[in-house]
């Protein structure tokens, strides 16, 4: 399978890329030379391969979920500059004309 110069202006058609002539012709060089790279990789013998879903075993880093006392409101909000019983107060940043 290779790449045509049609190919690489369709992609940067739907890209919206605008390329000239001369990047055109080296878009479509580059995108063969990767394909043919990666030709090589059809040449491996992986019949004895299992297949993964992943490269890299992993394992569940969760811990449980455990409940756990909290902060306070009064903690929380002793060093505000300025609160009311239950919040924090902060200057207004939306502006209503």
């Amino acid at each position: 399978m290779s790449v045509t110069k049609k190919d690489v202006e369709y992609i940067a058609k739907l890209a919206r890329l605008e390329l000239t002539e001369k990047e055109t012709e080296n878009y479509t060089d580059q995108l063969n030379q990767i394909l043919d790279y990666m030709e090589k990789l059809n040449e491996l013998d992986t019949s004895n391969i299992e297949p993964l879903s992943h490269p890299v075993e992993n394992f569940n880093v969760f811990r449980e979920d455990i409940i756990q006392p909290s902060v306070s409101r009064e903690d929380a909000l002793k060093n505000a500059p300025d609160a009311n019983e239950e919040f924090f107060k902060v200057p207004k940043v939306i502006k209503t004309d």
